[in-house]
């Protein structure tokens, strides 16, 4: 939790645990002395669809040291560890009170990547009187609306016409208006048959040193 509870919060920016980057849309015209970092760490998360201890320990490690590079460079957090006694366990549980004790006038949220969690935080945030703001992910090539664009009126969806798509608008493997290699893909070449004899793998290399 954070030690100084300021009545005049004006956005609860929540950053979820894979959302880890201070150049992220959430923090777009964040204000130092008006803003609160929202972030926690819930069971129920933990456990939606199976993971390792281990990647469950990186993924709150990481949690956590991003909250303490936020708080050394003063910004304000608020964050529950996965231990705390008074944890909820649930997304929008910890949400609801979280608004309850800010009052925030505005909640802020980049895109989560599951549509589930993203229900959970606009059904919380409506049931809690508080306006949810979701931004978009700057980390993907294609945001939700471009895709949309593509899908809208066609009869069928087909990757290959997507992929097209997104070379040109994003002119990777392109050289203005040139394919780079001459050719959109070598999937004829990729769905060949092994044979008889398998994948061949070359011996390694031997050093007479």
């Amino acid at each position: 939790m954070v030690q100084d509870h300021d009545e005049s919060t004006r956005h609860l920016v929540l950053v979820l645990g894979d959302q880890l980057d201070r150049e992220s849309a959430a923090f777009d015209g964040f204000d130092r002395q008006a803003d609160l970092v929202w972030m926690v760490e819930v069971r129920a998360e933990a456990e939606h669809v199976w993971a390792s201890k281990p990647h469950i320990a990186i993924l709150l490690s990481c949690m956590r040291h991003f909250c303490d590079a936020l708080r050394t460079d003063g910004v304000r957090v608020d964050y529950r560890t996965l231990d705390d006694p008074e944890n909820l366990g649930s997304l929008d549980a910890e949400l609801l009170r979280a608004v309850e004790v800010w009052r925030p006038k505005r909640v802020i949220v980049v895109k989560p990547g599951e549509w589930r969690a993203q229900q959970l935080l606009c059904d919380a945030g409506q049931q809690a009187g508080a306006p949810l703001e979701i931004r978009q992910d700057r980390h993907f090539l294609c945001p939700p609306d471009v895709f949309e664009g593509h899908a809208e009126g066609r009869r069928q969806l087909v990757m290959e016409h997507f992929y097209r798509e997104m070379r040109r608008r994003t002119g990777v493997l392109m050289d203005g208006d040139t394919l780079v290699g001459g050719q959109w893909n070598y999937d004829p070449q990729n769905r060949r048959s092994l044979g008889r004899e398998g994948p061949i793998v070359p011996a390694a290399a031997t050093s007479s040193a």
